[in-house]
């Protein structure tokens, strides 16, 4: 899965513990494949359909349909139509990297088409491809079954302007506000407002089809109103909270953009639905696969190898530079007073951390986690730590990595000159921060972990590695 493994690893006495890392981020990444997930949390026999517990006799129905979008959409619909089979009538599912293929088993698609659009930023491809989306939720009625596949990555992979809004109007505010360093619920409040489908529009365009939602989320603590931007959940935000949302970060979006929250505000546009609205009746989703999926299976390979796994959270969240202090701290005390565990030990920890973009570089909240880490350690350059943290789709803030593979000996200060391959002088590492160019410098150091996309997205991972030998200077 890491294309660039070799290149990661260096020949010391620290390999091991890379290595160690590395391994874990894969099978993190590995045990959330949604053909996998999928595949566990559904069953098809005599003739009736369970998912996660809950049973649909196929009988019932006169069409079964799947539709949906995300990051793990592909394995999620060919996981359905290994179960379901020709009892799949037709589909259509959206994502970045329509031939992703995680898991070698997962067939090709044959009932489900699977069309393409863009993330993080919301294409005209992908506006193209939700219509077909929408068209299948219209066309539902009580006789329909619609399998939907609510994916991390669906909420700028479907576009579907509300109104007389542009596809350029979403553009627009989408990256003012990522730019901005806004929360994926705040970032999210403004997008629900602005579509026909997001925020619980979507369970009004199939009602009434009865609509089952298969989730994988990349959201901290799972919550359905924001994987994907809900679109088959009740949403308890408003139009004044979206217009809240864009003074907090003071962002100026295009006018139309403006109209429409200033109207939806005075009541005169329609508000998403909220709980007990009847779009919902018929309506449940089901989370298959979350950051608890893949810290579970990391927690389990560190102790294989017969280190300790310490969850700090599922949830960590925050600037990434700001985030990474914690984690320095955590392994700076464990090799001094064996708190909160001793070592050898695996820390590790999920969520969303987000950037406040300061410059004009590339980088993603895992690169810049990673490279804040490796700046702020107070450790011997060579004590044996390692710290893996990623995006786990594959790509990092849209920059085509997935993160990186830093060390104590990763960033040295003045009077101690980089030398050889993984090595950043102090000076470089700031400047590449105050720059937002966290993969500039990780890159040149031979620290960004490329895996290309992994077909799937339950958010950050980070993985702290510390030997029986690491020790603060």
């Amino acid at each position: 899965m890491i294309r660039n493994r070799d290149r990661l690893l260096g020949s010391d006495e620290r390999e091991p513990t890379r290595s160690l890392a590395l391994d874990c981020v894969e099978a993190g990444i590995r045990a959330a494949d949604p053909y996998r997930v999928v595949s566990e949390a559904v069953e098809v026999r005599d003739g009736v359909l369970t998912v996660a517990g809950e049973s649909y006799d196929l009988g019932d129905y006169e069409e079964v349909v799947v539709l949906g979008g995300g990051k793990a959409a592909v394995g999620t619909a060919a996981a359905l139509e290994a179960a379901l089979g020709d009892r799949i009538d037709r589909g259509a599912v959206v994502t970045d990297d329509p031939e992703s293929r995680s898991d070698a088993d997962a067939p090709a698609l044959d009932r489900v088409t699977v069309r393409a659009g863009d993330h993080p930023v919301p294409s005209q491809r992908g506006v193209a491809a939700t219509r077909r989306v929408l068209d299948l939720a219209d066309a539902a009625d009580e006789s329909t079954l619609v399998l939907a596949v609510v994916t991390g990555g669906a909420s700028a992979l479907l576009p579907a302007p509300a109104g007389d809004l542009s596809l350029a109007d979403l553009q627009a505010t989408t990256e003012a506000l990522l730019a901005s360093g806004a929360t994926i619920g705040d970032l999210n409040a403004v997008r629900k407002h602005c579509s026909a489908l997001k925020g619980g529009r979507l369970a009004e365009r199939t009602s009434p089809a009865t609509v089952v939602g298969l989730a994988v989320s990349d959201v901290v603590g799972d919550d359905l109103g924001t994987v994907a931007s809900g679109p088959l959940s009740p949403d308890d935000s408003t139009f004044a909270d979206a217009r809240r949302v864009l003074a907090r970060y003071d962002v100026d979006p295009p006018a139309a953009i403006r109209d429409r929250l200033d109207r939806g505000a005075r009541g005169e546009v329609s508000e998403t639905p909220t709980a007990g609205d009847p779009a919902f009746e018929r309506v449940s989703v089901h989370v298959v696969a979350s950051a608890t999926t893949a810290l579970d299976a990391v927690a389990e390979v560190a102790r294989e190898r017969g280190f300790d796994p310490l969850l700090v959270s599922s949830r960590i969240r925050g600037e990434a530079r700001e985030a990474a202090k914690t984690h320095a701290a955590i392994a700076e005390e464990m090799p001094d007073t064996g708190q909160p565990v001793d070592p050898p030990a695996v820390v590790l920890s999920g969520g969303e951390t987000t950037v406040t973009v300061r410059g004009d570089g590339d980088g993603g909240p895992n690169l810049e986690f990673a490279l804040a880490w490796a700046l702020d350690i107070d450790a011997d350059p060579d004590a044996d730590l390692a710290l893996a943290s990623v995006d786990t789709d594959g790509e990092d803030g849209g920059t085509g990595v997935a993160g990186a593979l830093v060390g104590p000996e990763t960033v040295v200060e003045a009077g101690a000159a980089p030398a050889g391959k993984r090595r950043l002088s102090a000076e470089t590492a700031r400047d590449a921060l105050a720059d937002s160019d966290s993969l500039g410098a990780l890159a040149d150091a031979d620290s960004a972990i490329r895996t290309g996309p992994t077909g799937t997205n339950v958010n950050d991972l980070r993985v702290l590695v510390v030997g029986e030998t690491s020790g603060s200077e």
